[in-house]
């Protein structure tokens, strides 16, 4: 299993950088590119975190923010190493996070800002409210911390219930 994680956290990797090359290389910034009716393709450069938190900061929250995510990708791919085989929601969630973070960090290291590219918005009467843009690495990230909360929540990964031997839950 275990292969299959870092597989899927490596097909993350190369998806983003991918797609933010392409973004890079045939959107200009700021202009909205329309897809659908709720959704544009729009260049964008954050200098920050989450939501653009700290772009503005000075250019140390580049190697702050590096940094962070370079220990905790470690963290998880320790945490990965250390995973039973039943635990697989919560293996793929990490891997997820895994691919995302390192496809952030590679952005941050090369030029010193994460790519955006993908902007959801809704149309509200005479009003227009758009999501942050975001990327492959962030919807990744999402889409992990989701997995990793349903298997915190929802899935029992208890390893007595996958036991081939009963006696162990039966016991009296």
């Amino acid at each position: 299993m275990k292969k299959i994680y870092f597989g899927l956290a490596t097909l993350v990797i190369l998806l983003d950088q991918i797609t933010k090359w392409i973004a890079n290389t045939q959107l200009t910034m700021h202009e909205q590119n329309p897809v659908m009716p709720f959704f544009n393709f729009t260049l964008m450069y954050n200098y920050g975190a989450a939501f653009s938190f700290l772009s503005d900061a000075g250019g140390w929250q580049r190697w702050f923010f590096t940094i962070i995510a370079s220990v905790i990708s470690i963290v998880l791919i320790v945490w990965l190493f250390r995973l039973k085989d039943h635990e697989k929601w919560l293996g793929f969630g990490l891997a997820l996070v895994l691919g995302g973070a390192i496809g952030n960090v590679i952005d941050r290291v090369r030029f010193g800002y994460v790519i955006d590219f993908i902007q959801w918005f809704a149309n509200w009467g005479e009003k227009t409210f758009y999501w942050p843009a975001f990327n492959i690495a962030d919807a990744a990230i999402f889409t992990g911390t989701a997995f990793i909360l349903i298997s915190s929540f929802f899935v029992d990964d208890n390893p007595e219930d996958y036991s081939q031997d009963n006696s162990i839950t039966n016991k009296t």
